[in-house]
């Protein structure tokens, strides 16, 4: 087709060409349309396209049908396996329900008994303050009988203070309370002069143990210093330089006579002096006392001593000021006032007297208000 629509100008060139010398030698042809021509050319044309694109298709639906072939294979197989997995997945379905039922049943068990144990835990919280309250009360109440039997307030104190360190460590809001009164009542129990009985005990064992060396005061008047024998002074007569010769041997007698005489007196003056003392004795019983009664003496006042002592440990501070009162007359009465010893001893005794008396431990009445108030 394309060779003969090439020809067509070429013919029409020749015969345009002959045509003025040869018109009546050749019989001119038909003469086809060229719109004929470029029609069967697009026919031609389209011809041709549809059977590319039909062979196309051919074989785009062919590729497609292979396609479609192996996804059926593959969804056939995917399919297989879904049934075998859903199959399993029923199964594992069922064995998870029975398990959620059984995890049901257990949880519910569980929380029933998480819920008795709450109750048994606050029932036992609450008996556990109840009795901590109960137990503190009792002590600070046992504390209180024992400073009222003793005198002293160290058994309060001490139990005020173990009070504070076990509410201390529950570290509970409702015990905030409890633990201020605690605190008041033990500065108003820590400001009192609390008689160190132990200290008065320990000058009394002093005062025991100076007792034997203690100077008596007939033994300090025997033993004082006796008096220094007066000094023989020799005198040289007056008169012997004025006398005559002639009277020498007279003079000289009667020098030695006066002599002799004034040595006499002495002697006699000074031993008199030696076996007559004058001294003041305000109690002459303390002169009078006999040495074998100075040993009972001494006794008797270590027993008063240690009388005195039990009452001070024993918190009765009037006998022990009695019991002391004694010792010191008698020490007054039958011992050297002088002797340092006796200074000391007197000084120890004097110190306890003014030391012993009776103070009265406040009760705790704050603490015992905040545990009754607690225990409601």
């Amino acid at each position: 087709m394309s060779d003969t629509s090439s020809n067509t100008p070429a013919t029409e060139t020749v015969a345009s060409a002959v045509t003025p010398y040869a018109a009546h030698a050749v019989v001119p042809r038909p003469v086809v349309p060229a719109w004929l021509l470029l029609g069967a050319l697009v026919l031609a044309v389209t011809s041709v396209a549809g059977l590319a694109v039909a062979w196309h298709g051919l074989d785009r639906q062919r590729a497609l049908e292979q396609e479609l072939v192996r996804r059926q294979d593959a969804s056939r197989g995917e399919a297989s396996e879904a049934q075998a997995q859903s199959k399993q997945a029923q199964d594992l379905a069922r064995d998870t329900a029975a398990k959620v039922a059984l995890l049901d049943a257990r949880l519910a068990e569980v929380a029933l008994q998480r819920g008795q144990l709450e109750d048994l835990i606050q029932s036992m919280s609450r008996s556990r303050d109840e009795n901590i309250v109960v137990d503190i009360e009792a002590s600070v109440r046992v504390a209180v009988q024992q400073t009222v039997i003793t005198g002293s307030a160290e058994p309060l104190v001490a139990a005020l203070k173990q009070a504070d360190d076990r509410l201390l460590r529950y570290k509970q809001p409702r015990f905030e309370g409890i633990r201020r009164a605690v605190a008041r009542d033990l500065d108003r129990i820590k400001s009192l002069s609390v008689v160190d009985v132990s200290t008065l005990a320990i000058k009394l064992d002093e005062v025991v143990r100076l007792l034997d060396d203690l100077p008596l005061l007939a033994s300090a008047e025997r033993d004082a210093p006796e008096a220094a024998p007066a000094k023989r002074v020799v005198k040289a007569p007056a008169a012997a330089a004025s006398v005559p010769v002639a009277d020498g041997e007279m003079s000289q007698w009667l020098g030695q006579a006066r002599q002799r005489w004034d040595d006499a007196v002495k002697l006699v003056w000074g031993e008199t002096r030696s076996l007559i003392r004058v001294t003041r004795i305000d109690h002459p019983e303390g002169m009078l006392i006999a040495p074998d009664q100075s040993f009972f003496l001494r006794e008797n006042l270590k027993l008063r001593l240690l009388n005195a002592r039990l009452a001070l440990l024993s918190r009765q501070f009037d006998t022990a000021q009695s019991d002391l009162r004694d010792v010191q007359e008698t020490m007054g009465r039958y011992f050297d006032v002088h002797s340092r010893k006796v200074v000391a001893a007197t000084e120890l005794m004097r110190q306890v007297t003014g030391q012993a008396r009776q103070i009265t431990v406040p009760r705790p009445d704050d603490t015992l208000a905040a545990l009754a108030a607690a225990g409601r």
